[in-house]
């Protein structure tokens, strides 16, 4: 088996992206988030997300959560196997774990602690 001489991975760190506000609409649940070097570039991987904000309570628990940046790009976050994730997923603010494929446009939760 041949490797490449320079196997790169991680080299970084994971990247991390904390929440600026969250929007109740009548369709979904917004979190917004600055740019980011890895938002609007081709990216595949796992990136750390900070939810600042909590959810107002009383809001619509079957509503699914999309997450923004400041150039607009909505993505709906999933589970792995494709649903939707809704505010009853979200259990508080606190670190989840994110994988994103930017060419699939996948954008699936993993983990979260609060």
């Amino acid at each position: 088996m041949l490797l490449p001489f320079n196997i790169n991975v991680n080299v970084n760190g994971i990247p991390c992206l904390r929440s600026t506000s969250v929007t109740v609409g009548t369709t979904d649940v917004r979190f917004d988030f600055n740019s980011h070097r890895n938002v609007g570039r081709p990216f595949v991987g796992l990136i750390i997300v900070q939810l600042a904000q909590a959810i107002p309570t009383g809001t619509t628990t079957t509503l699914p959560i999309v997450f923004t940046t400041e150039t607009g790009n909505p993505a709906n976050v999933t589970t792995f196997n494709g649903e939707n994730v809704t505010v009853s997923d979200i259990t508080g603010t606190g670190i989840y774990l994110v994988f994103v494929d930017t060419q699939s446009g996948v954008v699936q939760l993993l983990t979260g602690t609060v």
